[in-house]
């Protein structure tokens, strides 16, 4: 096996020429940073990473559904056709898993030239309930660019808990699929991550599509809540984690949000917001937002995306003075500690439903169990998400598939 990864690594380097782009300074991007944000485009197009690009960004960030994008416009056929070769010795399926990773890295590798920043790398699906493959593939990207290559971890027990391992190990960690300030503190107690995310954006579109709300508020309280238990949190570590605003959706975000961590903004919030605000940020990390909800009483369960109560920091000091060994074992303290709509049991009827309804779940066919404690909003946007990306990536292994067969 070291000779294949020494095989894959000499490919993958081959013929990397990418010409440098430097981007210009801009004194409107420079005051965000200066009121506390980390600037990263959302994207692995590289013209719209270049027309949107400055000196003062520091990373892009892409995932399976951003990647498969870039795959299915055919511009990878011909590599791939050349990576059937390099991995010829391994199983079918092995091999369409390997060329995956290939494709991830290499244009993980272009991106990095490029624009000479960090750039986050995902994992395959097919790794988010397996430790030693969490392990085994991001110790891989490390290895590739351990300057630039951030790896990014779903959140899922298993992940929580590879997570973990890789960060030990030095691999720097964005661990991703988070939607709630509880979710985030489990993460930085238990995995350590250097950074980590809240996608608010979808948290506006479930209330919205839901007849929650009208979904304004509740992703900006969720990001709010997390920065300051993160920032807290890391404060008495020897280690630092931030937070990552994700998912961002219009260009208000950028001035109520002003002070997060880090944006990853995608090009056409980029550039909106370029055109469309004066670009006189302050931190607003301490604002508290009016969230719409249109039913308070009937127990939705939105406030778990902003509310952090006395279970969840329970179960998260017990799993970080003694990490669990496996996704059982943590599942099973969560159900002890009460937080079992963290980590809920599902039965395969419905995660047909997870998978179907696409990044949206239907609220409405989980209100009993939300009522009841076995599930909650947060926790259906992970789940939703991991689904989502899963689809992207079944689509990116069908055109690898199809080329080397």
């Amino acid at each position: 096996m070291a000779d294949l990864n020494t095989r894959i690594s000499d490919f993958l380097w081959k013929d990397i020429n990418e010409r440098h782009f430097t981007g210009k300074k801009d004194p409107f991007w420079e005051s965000l940073i200066t009121a506390g944000t980390e600037l990263w485009l959302d994207t692995g197009d590289m013209s719209e990473a270049e027309a949107n690009w400055t000196a003062e960004m520091s990373a892009l960030t892409t995932n399976n559904t951003l990647l498969n994008n870039e795959i299915q416009k055919g511009m990878y056929d011909v590599f791939i056709s050349e990576a059937k070769a390099v991995v010829r010795d391994l199983p079918s399926e092995e091999r369409v898993k390997e060329i995956a990773f290939i494709l991830n890295a290499r244009h993980g590798l272009r991106l990095a030239s490029r624009f000479g920043g960090y750039v986050s790398v995902e994992l395959h699906t097919d790794t988010a309930h397996d430790i030693k493959a969490i392990q085994y593939y991001g110790k891989r990207y490390h290895e590739i660019c351990p300057d630039q290559f951030i790896v990014k971890v779903p959140y899922t027990a298993e992940g929580l808990i590879g997570a973990r391992l890789l960060k030990d190990s030095g691999v720097r960690i964005n661990f991703t699929l988070e939607f709630s300030a509880r979710e985030n503190v489990l993460v930085t107690r238990l995995a350590r991550p250097d950074y980590l995310n809240v996608f608010l954006g979808r948290i506006g579109a479930y209330m919205i599509d839901n007849k929650l709300g009208d979904g304004t508020g509740a992703g900006e309280m969720a990001v709010i809540a997390s920065q300051n238990w993160v920032t807290g949190l890391s404060a008495g570590n020897p280690w630092q984690t931030k937070l990552i605003a994700a998912s961002l959706r219009n260009v208000s975000q950028l001035e109520l949000l002003a002070g997060t961590d880090v944006f990853t903004m995608p090009p056409k919030v980029a550039a909106a917001g370029r055109k469309e605000l004066k670009g006189k940020f302050k931190s607003r990390m301490h604002e508290n937002y009016d969230v719409s909800i249109f039913d308070i009483s009937k127990g939705s369960g939105i406030q778990k995306f902003w509310e952090v109560d006395p279970n969840v920091l329970k179960f998260s000091e017990r799993v970080a003075k003694k990490a669990p060994v496996s996704g059982t074992e943590l599942i099973n303290i969560a159900h002890e500690e009460g937080c079992e709509d963290m980590f809920p049991v599902l039965s395969k009827e419905e995660k047909v439903f997870i998978a179907s309804d696409g990044k949206i779940p239907s609220h409405s066919r989980w209100e009993e169990k939300i009522a009841a404690g076995k599930i909650a909003p947060d926790t259906l946007l992970t789940l939703a998400g991991l689904a989502s990306f899963t689809a992207d990536q079944k689509m990116l292994d069908d055109r690898i598939r199809n080329i080397i067969e």
